[in-house]
C-alpha cells in the first residue's frame, strides 16, 4: 500500500497575495499619522507665548471628515477632560474654555493643510497642565500629549539688614522675592570696594541670607542680591554702614539731664501761672471790698426829709385828747437850699423847701429854754428860722 501523498506546497502566487493583503491592511492603519514633536515638555514664563506642535499626514484612504481637538487634561483624575478648541466641518470652535477665550488659536489658518498646532498667548500660571491633540479622519485616529509649565519670574525683590551695624557684631543681609515660581535661587555680591564678599561671610542660596560675622568697618559698602529661577531674574541692593559702638552711658546721662530740664521748666511755668492767678484774685477782692473806716456820703435833702418824716410820724401817733397840752407854733419857712455853713463846722442837714407846723411838747419847750440859756446859735443862722427844732439837730454848741 502506498503511503498518502503530502499536500502540495503553497504556490508562490498565494504567498504573494497574502503579503499584499497584509500590506494593504497595514497601510490603512498607517494612513493617518502625527509627526512626533521634538519635545514633549515646555517651560515658559508668565506673559509669554507658546506653540504646542501637532502636525499630521493624511492619505487617500482616509475618506471621513477631518476633526482636530485640543483637550486639557486636569491634574485631578476625578475631573473630566476639557475641550479648549476644535476644528470640525471646515469650522473652528474656540468658545469651550472661557479661561482662554481670546488667548488661543490654531497656528495655521487652514488646519486641513496638516498643521493643527496650537498657539497660547499671554500665558498665565493657571495655564500649567497637560494638553492633548487628537486628529480624526475615518477610519484613522491619532493623538499626542504635551506638558506645559508656566513659571513666574522673580519680582518685587527686597533687601534688608538684620542685626546691629556695629563693629564686632554679627550682621545678616536678607533677600526675598515677593513673586516668583520655585525653585528660586539667591546670590549676593559686593558692588563697591573689592567687590568680593568678606572672608567671614556665609551664604544660603535657598533662603537668600548672607551672614557677616564679627563685622568691621571694612565690611561697609553696597551689596546686591540677584534672585533667579528658570525663566527670569530680579535684583535689589542695600548699603551696609558698620560704625563704632554707641556710647550708651552718654545717651542715658543725656536723657536724664534732658528730663530734669524739662521738669524744671514745667515747674517754673506752673509757678508763674499760680502767681498770676493769685494776683488777679487779690485785685478782684480789693476792688469789691467795703471800707468800714470811711463814712458814706450824706445827702442834705435826705436828712431833712428823714427829720420831717419822723416828726410827721410822731404827730400822727397823737390822739385829739393829748393835743390840748401842746402849743402849735407855725413855721413859715425852713432852711433854704442855698444855705451854706461856714468851713470847719459839721453840717447836720441840708435845707429843703418845706412848710409845715411842728407841735412842741412840754419837754421840748423846756429843753429849748435850757439850751437857749446855755448855748448859742451857730453864727450865720437866724434863731427865728429854726424855732421849735431840737437843739441836737440845730448844731448848737454849749457855752464854756
Amino acid at each position: 500500500m502506498e503511503p498518502p501523498l503530502a499536500p502540495p506546497p503553497p504556490s508562490l502566487a498565494v504567498l504573494l497575495l497574502l503579503a499584499l493583503a497584509l500590506l494593504g491592511s497595514a497601510g490603512l492603519t498607517r494612513s493617518l499619522s502625527i509627526t512626533p514633536a521634538d519635545q514633549s515638555m515646555f517651560e515658559k514664563a508668565e506673559g509669554e507665548k507658546v506653540t504646542l506642535p501637532c502636525t499630521f499626514v493624511l492619505s487617500d484612504e482616509d475618506e471621513g471628515p477631518l476633526d482636530i481637538e485640543w483637550v486639557l487634561i486636569p491634574t485631578d483624575n476625578q475631573k473630566k477632560e476639557q475641550i479648549i478648541i476644535m476644528y470640525a466641518v471646515d469650522r473652528i470652535y474656540n468658545h469651550y474654555y472661557a479661561a482662554m477665550t481670546g488667548r488661543m488659536q490654531f497656528t495655521s489658518a487652514d488646519p486641513r493643510s496638516g498643521d493643527g498646532s496650537l498657539d497660547i498667548l499671554n500665558l498665565k500660571s493657571s495655564d500649567t497642565g497637560t494638553y492633548q491633540c487628537k486628529v480624526k479622519k475615518a477610519p484613522g485616529v491619532q493623538s499626542q500629549k504635551i506638558q506645559l509649565t508656566v513659571l513666574v519670574k522673580p519680582a518685587r525683590t527686597k533687601c534688608s539688614i538684620e542685626g546691629s551695624q556695629e563693629i564686632g557684631k554679627d550682621v545678616t543681609l536678607k533677600c526675598a522675592s515677593q513673586e516668583g515660581s520655585p525653585l528660586l535661587s539667591y546670590d549676593w555680591r559686593r558692588v563697591s570696594g573689592t567687590q568680593e564678599l568678606p572672608a567671614t561671610s556665609t551664604l544660603n542660596r535657598n533662603t537668600g541670607e548672607l551672614l557677616l560675622k564679627n563685622a568691621s568697618q571694612e565690611y561697609s559698602g553696597v551689596y546686591s542680591c540677584v534672585a533667579s529661577n528658570r525663566v527670569g531674574v530680579d535684583e535689589c541692593s542695600i548699603e551696609l554702614n558698620v560704625t563704632p559702638p554707641i556710647n550708651t552711658a552718654g545717651i542715658i546721662a543725656g536723657a536724664i539731664v534732658g528730663t530734669l530740664l524739662g521738669l524744671s521748666l514745667l515747674a517754673f511755668l506752673v509757678f508763674c501761672c499760680c502767681k498770676k492767678h493769685r494776683e488777679k484774685k487779690y485785685e478782684k477782692e480789693v476792688h469789691h471790698d467795703i471800707r468800714e473806716d470811711v463814712p458814706p456820703p450824706k445827702s442834705r435833702s435826705s436828712t431833712a426829709r428823714s427829720y420831717i418824716g419822723s416828726n410827721r410820724s410822731s404827730l400822727g401817733s397823737m390822739s385829739p385828747s393829748n393835743m390840748e397840752g401842746y402849743t402849735k407854733t407855725p413855721y413859715s419857712q425852713v432852711p433854704s437850699e442855698d444855705f451854706e455853713r461856714t468851713s470847719g463846722q459839721n453840717q447836720t442837714f441840708a435845707s429843703s423847701k418845706v412848710s409845715l407846723f411842728v407841735a412842741k411838747t412840754p419837754a421840748m419847750a423846756q429843753e429849748e429854754q435850757q439850751v437857749g440859756q446855755n448855748s448859742e446859735v451857730v453864727p450865720g443862722t437866724h434863731p427865728s428860722r429854726f424855732a421849735g427844732f431840737p437843739a441836737s439837730l440845730l448844731g448848737l454848741r454849749h457855752r464854756r
